[in-house]
């Protein structure tokens, strides 16, 4: 039996329903119940991320196709409605962030703590796994992760990119005295840039093509800013790359300027291939590696936020209800000062 809030929970909820390519509908589905160790969270923001815009306009990313309708959305938070037999971890009223992948616990990657690249990973939003653009959710308790009533439900829901982040930051060894180089100054660029300087990193450059990105960027605490639209950056030699734009020319030029010794996190998706510098990687041995999502980062995550080190609340440039979702996914287009749209269920 369930334990739930004295609040009576509906029999049904609104979704969000991705039926083809820029085809999105509201929908009603039965509220799920909580199995054993899961928890029914009520959505309270789900922020919107590139690959939601991307599976909304495409219909696939890469080897992951939509082949049947499907709930987008990945970063969430919200309350704790009802538990599942067996639930010690959260309790009903507890404010709550959703870390949106569910791994198998079993396998060789997840017994090491690698369970960011578990093989049967289930992970909101992506095919066939539906997402958080909805009222309700079920997550294992394990991946639902309280916060502090400091931290605003935006902020709780954007917990999730902010841990790609923390989880770039660790695999870079950013550390005290650290020289980083920021390419791209989206979502995950600023996030990157301020995850960069909770970590110690002492001085820290931004490089974009938008003026009022890189603006933020400096409000942000970047050191300096540079719109490679109009000028490389010249003087700046990084001991490590946080490659947040995904863009395979930038790539290539931006791992030219690093030092010797140097780390690069490829971060952004973009091209399946990348044009990389032979010659510098091998004479400099620099180090060149990719990042899938994370693991382990939320405590930390938790942590910066609630610190006030890392600002999630100034990335919200617009907020849409579940209804004018499809509005979330393309103001992008209409909006060059659109930075993070957030659904509120």
């Amino acid at each position: 039996m369930s334990e739930t809030l004295s609040a009576a929970i509906p029999s049904t909820m609104r979704v969000s329903l991705l039926r083809g390519v820029r085809d999105l509908v509201l929908d009603e589905r039965p509220v799920p119940e909580p199995g054993p160790h899961q928890v029914l969270v009520r959505v309270t923001a789900v922020g919107t991320c590139g690959s939601d815009v991307h599976y909304y306009e495409e219909g696939r990313i890469g080897s992951f196709v939509v082949r049947q309708p499907l709930v987008l959305g990945h970063e969430s938070g919200g309350v704790v409605a009802a538990v599942g037999p067996g639930v010690t971890r959260n309790r009903p009223g507890q404010r709550v962030s959703i870390e949106p992948g569910v791994p198998c616990f079993t396998c060789d990657q997840c017994r090491t703590g690698r369970y960011n690249l578990c093989p049967d990973m289930r992970f909101f939003g992506t095919p066939p796994i539906d997402g958080a653009f909805s009222e309700y959710v079920l997550v294992h308790e394990a991946m639902a992760h309280p916060v502090p009533d400091t931290l605003s439900d935006e902020a709780a829901a954007l917990l999730e990119p902010l841990s790609v982040g923390v989880w770039a930051c660790r695999k870079a060894q950013v550390g005290p005295g650290s020289r980083v180089l920021v390419t791209g100054a989206g979502p995950i660029g600023l996030i990157a840039l301020q995850t960069a300087r909770a970590f110690g990193a002492d001085e820290i450059v931004v490089t974009d093509v938008r003026p009022h990105r890189l603006d933020l960027a400096a409000d942000l605490g970047a050191d300096a800013v540079v719109n490679v639209a109009e000028r490389a950056v010249t003087g700046f030699e990084p001991d490590v790359l946080l490659e947040c734009s995904g863009v395979p020319a930038a790539i290539g030029a931006a791992i030219r300027l690093v030092g010797r010794a140097g780390r690069v996190v490829l971060i952004g998706m973009g091209g399946d291939e990348i044009p990389l510098p032979l010659d510098h990687v091998q004479r400099y041995e620099i180090q060149v590696t990719g990042t899938f999502r994370y693991a382990n980062t939320w405590p930390a995550a938790i942590a910066l936020a609630a610190s006030g080190k890392v600002d999630l609340d100034r990335l919200v440039t617009h907020r849409f209800d579940l209804a004018d979702a499809e509005q979330a996914l393309t103001v992008a287009a209409r909006d060059e000062t659109a930075v993070k749209p957030v659904v509120r269920p």
